[in-house]
């Protein structure tokens, strides 16, 4: 089974939230006959958007393929977090790579963040950009590491964004009986998603991409030029860009290997009103220390949008409302009564060790994908680098392509199941708080 057909109509965004709030473009065309281009892009998400726009404001002539619309996958249905750092935090990075790296990562981070703020200004894109995420922790020992690694950061590397919070300075700004303190970081952000990839897809469709939906790949013949065919076309081009995350499917085997396609759920419940006081005093994301992490914060109007549990199969659970009610009530156990309006779940990617998985798959192929719950930032910023690539300028690329990103046991074959078993054994211990 193929995910982009598994839990979706042909062509149609999930009936999200998102979807109901964003102003949608009208269809591109469905890519017909034989066409070249200097460089084709696969995938219409973050990370090929904005490899697409950015080409194409250096003058390069730039075919983007979307198999359903554009902003369809995670994209246009995740949490909208825009984090600071890599998803590793930067003592685990530092032993894994050394210091010297880790602080190329760290800045490369920085990057990623300020691209994003940088287009939404650029482009004019309305979508809601705030700043401010928390990090929530459950017990004393989680709140005393999260302090200290705020202390590390501003020591070593200069970052001054972040605020400790106790526990009653916490539950001042996020009145829940489940969290005993964290931190606050200003530098990071949260937007609405799908209007962020809208908005980058009107300024990819306005600097000269040639945008085309409903344009599945089935087949890549590599080479140069390479030759990329979809049911109804296929695409000559000198340089190829895989931008597909947890959509992939087949279309390369040494990707597949190393970056695994999981579900996630989110709800967005009814407008609060005076009541969102009780959810967050503040217009801030917040995202917990839970292994299958809880992540939530107030939309625009006063609806609290809450992300939880997780699936590793083809299909999305028959009941998403009692997925994610059930870690929500644990957060907030006042809203049990509570009208949900929308439901709906994604398809995201991780990799064994939570980080990027940048490639050169070939002397004209790069691919960029894995964000393991960490895209917005890292997934358009994987896009420039990509670009700059293309045209030569490859070392932000190869040093995010240094990161080690092992395959995952036995492969694409075996990954699945034995996921579900380490994910099980994390779900326990988050259950028995350990």
């Amino acid at each position: 089974m193929n995910l982009l057909h598994a839990n979706d109509r042909p062509g149609e965004y999930p009936q999200s939230w998102y979807a109901a709030t964003a102003d949608a473009l009208a269809p591109f065309d469905v890519l017909r006959g034989e066409t070249r281009a200097d460089v084709c892009v696969v995938g219409a998400g973050f990370t090929g958007l904005s490899a697409a726009l950015h080409l194409a404001e250096a003058g390069l002539d730039v075919v983007l393929l979307e198999a359903q619309r554009v902003g369809f996958g995670a994209s246009g249905r995740n949490g909208g977090q825009l984090g600071s750092g890599q998803r590793q935090d930067q003592h685990s990075l530092e032993k894994m790579v050394g210091k010297e790296d880790a602080a190329k990562y760290w800045t490369l981070a920085e990057d990623a963040k300020n691209l994003v703020k940088s287009l939404v200004s650029r482009h004019k894109i309305d979508c809601h950009l705030k700043p401010g995420v928390a990090h929530a922790c459950f017990s004393a020992a989680e709140m005393e590491e999260e302090h200290t690694d705020a202390r590390h950061l501003r020591e070593a590397y200069g970052y001054d964004q972040i605020e400790t919070l106790d526990r009653d300075t916490f539950r001042a700004l996020c009145p829940s009986p489940a969290y005993h303190g964290g931190t606050l970081d200003m530098g990071a952000a949260h937007l609405h998603p799908l209007r962020f990839a809208l908005g980058l897809a009107r300024a990819a469709r306005d600097a000269g991409v040639r945008i085309y939906e409903r344009a599945e790949v089935h087949d890549i013949a590599e080479g140069v030029p390479a030759t990329l065919r979809t049911a109804q076309g296929q695409v000559s081009a000198d340089h190829v860009i895989l931008a597909c995350n947890g959509y992939l499917g087949g279309l390369n085997r040494a990707v597949a290997a190393r970056v695994m396609p999981i579900n996630n759920f989110i709800l967005a419940t009814e407008p609060l009103g005076d009541d969102a006081a009780r959810v967050l005093t503040r217009d801030v994301a917040v995202a917990d220390t839970k292994f299958v992490v809880n992540y939530f914060r107030l939309s625009h109007d006063k609806r609290l949008l809450f992300g939880g549990g997780e699936s590793y199969g083809y299909k999305f659970p028959r009941d998403i409302k009692a997925t994610v009610m059930k870690p929500m009530l644990e957060i907030y156990p006042h809203l049990r009564d509570v009208q949900v309006d929308y439901t709906w779940g994604g398809t995201l990617a991780i990799t064994m060790k939570r980080l990027p998985y940048l490639a050169r798959l070939g002397p004209n192929m790069l691919s960029a994908s894995g964000y393991s719950g960490h895209g917005v930032g890292t997934a358009t910023h994987a896009g420039r680098l990509m670009a700059d690539a293309v045209r030569g300028e490859a070392s932000g690329f190869e040093t995010m392509s240094r990161l080690p990103v092992t395959r995952f046991p036995g492969g694409s074959a075996l990954r699945s199941p034995l996921l579900v078993l380490a994910m099980s054994w994390y779900a326990m211990r988050d259950r028995l708080g350990v």
